[in-house]
């Protein structure tokens, strides 16, 4: 997982542009960058674009998926 640093940088990154890469929508997500991935590979995780090759995740998306993932407790 990333430093502080990187911590950091994603929340001055937020005020700059409305785009995170991979690594930053992780961050910004509380989650790892593994977990993230897997989440796009099955379809499960936040809409991201493709910017070129590139893959972008907009926070408001970011907000949107965690919103719609929210509990108030466990299924069992």
């Amino acid at each position: 997982m990333a430093n502080r640093e990187d911590a950091e940088y994603s929340r001055r990154t937020k005020n700059a542009s409305p785009y995170l890469d991979t690594e930053q929508a992780a961050l910004y997500l509380k989650i790892s960058t593994r977990l993230l991935k897997r989440l796009r590979r099955r379809g499960d995780g936040p809409v991201f674009r493709m910017h070129s090759r590139y893959i972008q995740y907009h926070i408001d998306e970011l907000d949107a998926w965690s919103e719609a993932n929210s509990r108030r407790e466990i299924e069992r």
